[in-house]
């Protein structure tokens, strides 16, 4: 097997990696392991949302009817970074915009990531499960309807009151912080009654199973629940396989968080202490699902009060922030298999981005080192290549002697290797030891919410978006065509031409990849050109051996 057929049967290898990998990532989830103790004791109670009949706000794919959530008067939030509204019904985050980060298909307007209308329905959650208590479904009240975190303040604080008819009173509380997509959710129970009260926390995302608007379909994402346990680790539990198994859809643990994720951001719930809680996975109606935690409050006597917080977190997948915010959420950046390559070329990337401050440039240095340590590889690669392609003539006479004769073709080809000191294979190595580096900064590159909307120069305004011109696609398949003549000419007329398809079957595959990839690619070829070129010049030029 020549050099050329190795070329092919790397390339072809990488498409059936990204292949494999991308249907690892979004057909086959970690399935959520459970204990069987107490499976379905309390999903069952969390109140499902009341839905009405509306013409105009429609779940999409909702097959049984058209329904929005119910809705009540709402009060608004503003802070450095966030700017809410809550739904008095229910004390839902019923609307969640990020002020710092720019929507997917409109860059000058912010990204809507809670949403109770369409085209998608995403909403924070939360209520008692108790005799008498308030849920999702009771009404609050507040005291006014615009809060402001003000410019000497770190926290706002925002409570809900809501009054029973059995003397027991309920304050929910939103505190929002500065500089910080973190909010504190807690309840204060205040049991004026003559008998004791037994209660429990839940604390839910509602979503539809859609995709978010701008996500591609050549590049796929992941979107729906993730969570995480000190037993069980990182966990995807995909939409379409909720509801498949009960014993699936809950986990009983006393640490973790559990999430909504979609492209560059999430949304988690992070239980505070060591208490044993619940997270569930709910079918709510079609395309409608819930996901969230239940935890204990235990008993309330009577005239007494008690207390319980939850921590959301709902905004990017920033690696650096979410490592502060809880163990193990920074695994929510998912890079699949090649995590173990992926995470220090992601760290490396962002070394060099911090004295650089440029994304692109970044990339740029980040594909000189690689090829820097790679270069004792693809010399001796190179060095393999330029040798087949001076012997390329001799092949072309021992293809014109046997003709179609291949077994002794095959034969005499494989005495020259031998007398040469060739290896046939030496020029694919570098190729083969490439495609997991190639994918592992494809995922980073994919999944890093730093470099979304980043800016390079001139005509690349965003390196996680594909180049709107296709200028980089093209000059990466220029570059593959030069090293298909710098390497030796396949002596079969098929392989030829395939080698001189290639160039443009690639460069067309790259029109949907994100900027900041094709640009590794462009400069990583041409490095791989100036060094070919350079090893060809100099053993051309170097003095022939004098056979005796």
């Amino acid at each position: 097997m020549d050099t050329q057929r190795l070329i092919i049967f790397a390339v072809f290898s990488l498409s059936i990696f990204m292949l494999w990998n991308a249907w690892q990532r979004d057909q086959n989830p970690q399935a959520t392991v459970s204990q069987t103790a107490t499976i379905g004791q309390k999903i069952n109670e969390v109140p499902s949302p009341t839905l009405g009949k509306t013409a105009t706000a429609v779940i999409p794919n909702q097959s049984a009817s058209n329904a929005q959530l119910q809705k009540g008067p709402r009060i608004h939030v503003k802070t450095d970074l966030i700017d809410a509204e809550i739904d008095l019904n229910g004390g839902d985050l019923r609307r969640y915009v990020l002020l710092k980060h720019g929507d997917t298909q409109d860059k000058t307007k912010p990204l809507v990531l809670l949403a109770d209308e369409p085209p998608h329905y995403y909403v924070a959650q939360s209520g008692l499960i108790g005799q008498g208590l308030p849920t999702h479904k009771s009404l609050f009240t507040a005291q006014a309807k615009e809060y402001d975190l003000q410019k000497n303040a770190n926290t706002l604080e925002v409570r809900l009151a809501w009054h029973g008819d059995n003397s027991v009173q309920v304050e929910k509380i939103f505190t929002f912080h500065r500089d910080s997509y973190e909010v504190n959710i807690s309840y204060e129970i205040k049991n004026g009654s003559a008998a004791s009260i037994n209660a429990e926390g839940y604390f839910q995302f509602l979503r539809d199973g859609t995709p978010p608007a701008g996500d591609s379909r050549m590049l796929p994402t992941y979107t729906g629940p993730a969570m995480y346990t000190d037993e069980h680790k990182f966990q995807k539990h995909a939409f379409d396989k909720i509801g498949q198994d009960p014993k699936e859809d809950s986990v009983i643990t006393k640490n973790g968080w559990i999430s909504v994720r979609q492209h560059y951001f999430i949304s988690a719930f992070i239980p505070q202490g060591n208490t044993q809680h619940e997270f569930y996975f709910k079918k709510v109606s079609d395309n409608l699902y819930a996901t969230g935690v239940i935890v204990p409050v235990g008993e309330i006597a009577p005239n007494t009060t008690k207390n319980i917080s939850m921590k959301m977190y709902a905004g990017p997948q920033d690696q650096e922030t979410l490592k502060k915010v809880a163990p193990g959420l920074d695994l929510a950046v998912d890079y699949g298999w090649l995590t173990v390559i992926a995470v220090p070329i992601y760290w490396l990337l962002s070394f060099i981005h911090k004295w650089i401050g440029n994304w692109g440039w970044s990339i740029i240095i980040l594909t000189i080192l690689i090829k820097a340590a790679f270069y004792p590889l693809s010399a001796a690669s190179y060095r393999s290549m330029a040798k087949m392609k001076a012997l390329a003539p001799r092949l072309q006479r021992l293809k014109e002697q046997y003709g179609e004769d291949r077994q002794k073709l095959h034969q005499a080809m494989m005495e020259i290797y031998k007398t040469e000191k060739i290896n046939p294979l030496g020029g694919c190595l570098p190729v083969v030891i490439q495609i997991p580096v190639f994918i592992s900064l494809y995922w980073v590159l994919l999944y890093s919410v730093e470099m979304r909307h980043a800016p390079f120069a001139f005509w690349i305004h965003d390196l996680t978006a594909q180049d709107p011109y296709y200028i980089l696609p093209v000059l990466m398949g220029i570059s593959m065509f030069v090293q298909a003549r710098l390497n030796p000419t396949p002596p079969d007329p098929i392989q030829a031409k395939i080698m001189m398809i290639m160039p443009l079957a690639f460069s067309v595959m790259f029109f949907w990849f994100p900027a900041g990839l094709v640009m590794y690619w462009v400069v990583n070829n041409t490095l791989s050109i100036a060094q070919q070129w350079r090893i060809n010049s100099v053993m051309q030029n170097a003095p022939k051996k004098v056979k005796r």
